[in-house]
């Protein structure tokens, strides 16, 4: 179950999407994805970083579920994948923050800026395309 949650980490902050199967199309509105939510994992080792995660996972969530759908998918794709990869981005600050592993420090901030690279894409693209 640890892989698991860790590469369910791994996908959110490289910003891989994967498909949460068990969510129907037509979800109510600001429901839960289980896939994608970590906060019902166990928390052996817990500090300050693990609620610091807790709080960017939970952010994140939230920021995902509130655009409206509006039945264009480009649209519709823009208005949700900015909020996940400002997720990405708050979980690899986190790493910064607490983390000791140079390799992993440096996937962070690699994840910072091409991140922040689409957002600002995404975001030109919704200026020009209208948000909604």
């Amino acid at each position: 179950m640890k892989n698991l949650h860790a590469l369910r980490a791994f996908y959110l902050c490289t910003g891989v999407v994967f498909a949460a199967a068990a969510v129907p199309v037509n979800a109510q509105q600001g429901a839960s994805m289980p896939a994608m939510s970590m906060s019902s994992s166990t928390d052996a080792g817990s500090g300050p970083s693990t609620q610091a995660f807790k709080d960017a996972d939970q952010k994140m969530m939230k920021d995902m579920s509130a655009p409206s759908y509006t039945g264009d998918a480009d649209k519709d794709f823009v208005a949700h994948m900015i909020p996940h990869h400002k997720g990405a981005v708050g979980m690899a600050q986190v790493e910064l923050k607490y983390g000791k592993d140079p390799d992993m420090k440096r996937l962070a901030r690699n994840i910072v800026r091409a991140q922040d690279e689409e957002i600002a894409y995404m975001t030109k693209w919704q200026a020009k395309h209208g948000a909604k």
